[in-house]
């Protein structure tokens, strides 16, 4: 075999050959053999044991899980179907502790191929049977004495689809180690010997065919230590860009807008806002940037915050400017700006205040009618507005100011490193100070893996006379009347002169097809629960597509004609145009509207004090954290409050779990938590909203806090001493890798 004539950059089509490499690129996305060799084993079978030993002992699968499992064949037989013609073949394997059963239809063959005592792979999904587990016709690979030797002493089991088994990796990834060239390290070796890390080349080949478990370790943490450098190197090093100009100094008054305003509260600040203000006061009146991320649980006053900061920089002669994720929200804020400032915030206007200590709100979107937005467009330009508020457009090309001192971005998730870039870069000798806000808190090592070139200040005190929000899972497919219950309270509490949300996570579709089947009218059908519709020895289970997420343009009439009938529901949604979404908000915000039927456009910002009930449908379709976001727009007044978090989902499934244990987590932290251990790693990243492939494939944020804080401190000097990394080719290449070419541009600007 010729040993080194492939690279990391190679194409798989050069070293694999066509039959190989097109299925590796269409169902994998694989095209090089870099990303087959970074393509990491998800779990290790024990060669010379049939256990799974890199897993619980006790392996929970979850129904139509695809699954790959190291077994030996107990039994096999082989009878006629007795609902239908044909015949099946049936083999009990054990799996270390687990066993389970495959089936085979019409190939009365099987029981020639797995006689017992057969060991072999299975690849196949998994389901229930009997009470028991079932892979039905999985493919498999009999591993007899030449095979099995051939085998190293961790059978690598890797994320694999239905067309392309985790051997056909396996023997692929075998296939470009053979014949791959030493990799350059992009890790010096002074670093590498004070961590004891492996070399690349080396832990690129044992995390693939380690013998020993001390291998695939060794081989495994210096792979995540790339991936948490890389990271690191790419926040410290915009850390780094972010400061590299002066920001416009806005010291504090002790006669202006701000005075007036703290003068003017009608309620006491808690501890922790007071805190926070002084912490980001003392460095809005200096010259180095304020790049800081303000988290806080649901309703802690981060708004109170944002705007007692944003009236210092008013107070300077300066602007501000909140940027929202929806229009929604972005109106929900200027409202509730004007509403906190009254006077203050009227300037020009018959009632401004009387003393002079006034500025102008204005809302920049991007659905204003021409008239509006030039009126808009022309108080930010001529600085007439103190205090700007839209959406992410305000930022955009031929959007002007006359001075902007500060920008708030309001739900940071939503809001992406890259943008923040485009912040700190706009033309001018100064960058203004950036304030990001984020209503989910996170743990401290996701603070810094996510915003590391972000100070972070904590807002961990709930304001007097916030409700707890009484939180339940309503499974409706297998408990209907919890449902009809749900609609019964839904009329209490309208009775009782409160408000209630019902969210849909979907807005619906233009119209109907002629035709169509009519959609459910009663309450115990609305959610349309599916019927699994197994037969009674396994042997037809027709797949079943599931429903189309329940919309909102759907459910509004199915409730005004049957179980919310008599009251007064109005339905909100992004599509909607802008003065039409303003007037349903205005209209449930002055209670003149029962019942909110509407999408997540209520999930941030949305502030109702009479609203004390939530029903979110198809709950399950939604993010631990989404979800959180959405019941915190309940419990905002005196009165007692409740979330329902209806689902389809059957009893004992993953999805109704994850619900009843949020149910049972009203802790904003708790819940981040949650949220990141159900989530994938590359989607916590931001990888799937950019549109391409995550760099981090090993690295945990909950699993490698030390680590990460190690390599943090390593960025931080090889930065100082080389900002670009042009003494790095190597570790510039690494920050690539990780974090993609678009997001890593920052080197070249520093």
């Amino acid at each position: 075999m010729l040993v080194g004539v492939v690279g990391m950059e190679t194409s798989l089509l050069t070293a694999l050959g066509d039959k190989t490499a097109r299925p590796l690129a269409r169902q994998l996305e694989l095209h090089t053999v870099g990303d087959l060799l970074r393509h990491y084993p998800r779990r290790y079978i024990e060669h010379s044991l049939v256990t799974h030993s890199s897993e619980r002992e006790d392996q929970r699968f979850r129904p139509g899980e695809h699954v790959t499992l190291l077994g030996t064949v107990e039994r096999v037989t082989g009878r006629r179907m007795r609902h239908r013609k044909g015949h099946v073949t049936e083999a009990s394997v054990t799996a270390g502790t687990q066993h389970f059963t495959c089936t085979f239809f019409n190939q009365p063959y099987r029981e020639r191929d797995l006689a017992a005592g057969t060991r072999a792979l299975f690849s196949g999904d998994v389901s229930r049977y009997r009470g028991g587990w079932q892979l039905t016709a999985p493919e498999f690979i009999v591993l007899g004495e030449g095979r099995s030797a051939d085998l190293p002493g961790l059978i690598p089991v890797y994320p694999a689809t239905r067309k392309l088994r985790s051997w056909v990796i396996m023997m692929a990834v075998r296939q470009v180690l053979d014949l791959l060239d030493t990799p350059e390290d992009p890790l010096p070796d002074t670093l590498r010997a004070e961590h004891g890390l492996a070399d690349l080349g080396d832990a690129l080949r044992r995390v693939h065919l380690a013998d020993t478990w001390a291998e695939q370790a060794a081989a495994r943490r210096r792979l995540v230590w790339d991936e948490a450098f890389g990271l690191q190197l790419a926040m410290v090093g915009r850390r780094a860009g972010a400061t590299s100009r002066p920001a416009p100094a806005c010291p504090r008054r002790d006669d202006g807008i701000a005075a007036a305003f703290d003068a003017r509260l009608p309620f006491a600040l808690t501890g922790a806002q007071r805190a926070v203000g002084e912490s980001l006061a003392d460095v809005l009146a200096t010259e180095v940037p304020l790049n800081r991320l303000l988290q806080g649980d649901v309703g802690s006053g981060k708004t109170v915050v944002a705007l007692r900061t944003m009236l210092q920089v008013v107070d300077a002669g300066r602007q501000a400017v909140l940027l929202a994720p929806t229009e929604v929200l972005a109106a929900q804020h200027a409202r509730s700006l004007r509403a906190m400032l009254g006077p203050l915030g009227r300037a020009g206007e018959l009632d401004a205040d009387p003393d002079g200590h006034a500025t102008r709100v204005t809302l920049l979107t991007g659905s204003l009618g021409a008239k509006a937005r030039r009126e808009a467009l022309l108080d930010a330009q001529s600085g007439a507005a103190g205090i700007v508020v839209g959406t992410h457009a305000v930022i955009q090309q031929g959007v002007g100011f006359a001075d902007l001192g500060l920008v708030v971005v309001d739900e940071q998730h939503r809001f992406g490193v890259h943008q923040r870039d485009e912040l700190r870069s706009r033309p001018g000798a100064t960058t203004p100070h950036v304030l990001v806000m984020t209503a989910t808190p996170i743990p401290r090592t996701v603070a810094l893996t996510l915003y590391g070139d972000l100070d972070t200040s904590e807002l961990d005190e709930l304001p007097a006379g916030r409700q707890p929000i009484a939180t339940t899972a309503v499974p409706a497919a297998v408990r209907p009347r919890w449902l009809d219950r749900a609609w019964e309270r839904v009329h209490e509490e309208v009775a009782a002169g409160h408000q209630v949300y019902v969210v849909c996570p979907r807005i619906g579709e233009e119209g109907g097809e002629e035709g169509d089947e009519p959609g459910p009218r009663t309450a115990a059908d609305l959610l349309d629960p599916e019927d699994p519709g197994a037969g009674e020895d396994g042997e037809e289970r027709p797949e079943t597509e599931s429903r189309p997420p329940l919309a909102v343009t759907e459910v509004a009439p199915m409730l005004a004609e049957g179980p919310l009938a008599g009251l007064r529901l109005e339905v909100l949604h992004g599509r909607m145009p802008a003065d039409e979404k303003d007037a349903v908000m205005r209209a449930f915000g002055e209670g003149h509207v029962d019942v909110l039927v509407a999408t997540t456009v209520i999930e941030v910002g949305v502030d109702v004090p009479n609203a004390t009930m939530m029903i979110i449908l198809d709950a399950d379709r939604f993010g631990v954290s989404q979800l959180h976001q959405l019941r915190g727009r309940v419990g905002r007044g005196a009165a007692a409050s409740s979330c329902l978090f209806v689902t389809d989902a059957a009893e004992g499934s993953p999805a109704l779990e994850r619900l009843e244990r949020l149910a049972a987590t009203p802790d904003g932290f708790d819940v981040a938590r949650l949220d990141l251990e159900v989530r994938d790693e590359g989607d916590v990243l931001g990888a799937q909203q950019s549109g391409r492939r995550s760099g981090l494939h090993m690295l945990s944020v909950l699993k490698h806090g030390d680590l990460l804080a190690e390599a943090r401190e390593e960025a931080r000097a090889v930065v100082a001493a080389d900002p670009t990394l042009a003494r790095h080719p190597g570790l510039a290449g690494l920050v690539r890798s990780v974090v993609g070419d678009e997001q890593a541009d920052f080197l070249e600007r520093l």
